[in-house]
Order: C-alpha cells, then structure tokens, then sequence
C-alpha cells in the first residue's frame, strides 16, 4: 500500500464523492493521506457564506484525514483554467513538499472546466508518481474502469457520511446516500467483491 497519498480537488467535496472509501481504508490502514482543494463548491442561498469550509473540515476529519494535512485555497469557481499556471506552481509545492506515492485526481474524460484544469496541470506536476483518475458519474461521457480499489462495508458508510457532511450541497442527486452506495456495490460486482471504487490507472510506478 502506498505510504503517502493525496487527492487532488477542483471542489470541496469532490475527494469524498469520488474517492472517499479509499481515503478512509488507506487512513485506517496507517498511510498519510493528504487533501487539496483549489476551490469552494457553491453554496445555495440561505447558508452561512463559510459553510462550505466548516462541511470539509467535518468531512475530511471524519475520513481520518488529518487537519494539518488539507489544503483549501481560494480560487475561484468554474474559473480555474484563468489561474492554472499558478494552480500549477502550488501543486509543485505540494509535490516538493508531500512527495506523494499515490495521486488520485479527475480522469482526463471529465467534462467539468475545473476538473479539466487540475487533470492537466495534475499531470505536469506530478508525472513521476503513481496517478489514477478518479470517477466523477455526473461528469464522465465515459470512463476507463481499469483499476479498482475493494472497500469494507465500513468504508463505505464512512464515505456515505462524509459526503452527507455537506448539507449545503444534499440537493444534488449525487450525494444521496442510496447513490454513493450503489455504484460502490456496482464496482464491487465487477471484481467479485462486496464494495470498491473504480479508477483510470492513468500512471502506475511500480513500488519496488
């Protein structure tokens, strides 16, 4: 298993829907997992205008992420291929500073401009180490399932709570609990076990 892990975000919110099962197996099993989110995900009327910040701190922590080791930064929304030279040099810092095994980030098919932004500047910055896309259904005309991580039943719900985590954001369809739940049943079928998540094995460096 890799010692130290880091997902890449466009959003808050996007590492528990896409890959939050395996962000809490790998906590659990002892490796160093690290969170980087380059925007706010946007929050309907009638919420505080910090909620979002407070959601991931829960969420994140609730996955046994720990605090020093999230990263939020404030670019803007559906904006960030106007700074993607500068989310690049922040992500060679995080490369600098981490030195990461494994790097989880959006699969180079997503449709959404944020995604796409740190799908390309995620490769510049981190073409040395083992990269998987993550799976983002919403977004995905298609996708390449070819790696899949196995999950407990206990990775699962932690990734079911971590997402209900932001209730600024439970009107969307895909954070219901019934819909985090069934696809990772879905990827579990196809590898023959209960529960995983599903990747695009974009680079794989062998550990040895």
């Amino acid at each position: 298993m890799s010692k130290k892990v880091l997902v890449l975000c466009a959003h808050t919110d996007d590492g528990e829907i896409a890959c939050g099962g395996a962000l809490h197996k790998f906590c659990a099993e002892g490796a160093l997992v690290y969170y980087a989110a380059f925007s706010r995900a946007s929050v309907p009327d009638g919420f505080p205008a910090d909620i979002i910040d407070t959601e991931m701190w829960k969420a994140t922590n609730s996955l046994g992420i720990h605090r020093q080791n999230v990263f939020l930064y404030d670019w803007q929304v559906r904006k960030l291929g106007y700074v993607r030279q500068d989310i690049l040099e922040e992500m060679i810092c995080l490369r600098d500073r981490i030195r990461p095994d494994l790097v989880f980030l959006p699969c180079k098919d997503d449709l959404h401009q944020d995604h796409t932004t740190i799908y390309h500047e995620g490769m510049r910055a981190f073409k040395y180490s083992t990269v998987l896309g993550y799976e983002m259904p919403m977004n995905n005309l298609s996708f390449q399932a070819r790696g899949f991580i196995p999950l407990r039943r206990e990775d699962v719900e932690a990734k079911v709570k971590a997402v209900a985590l932001y209730q600024s954001q439970n009107h969307r369809i895909f954070t219901r609990a019934e819909a985090v739940r069934s696809l990772c049943v879905t990827r579990g079928m196809q590898v023959g076990q209960e529960y995983a998540e599903c990747f695009d094995v974009i680079r794989w460096v062998m550990p040895w």
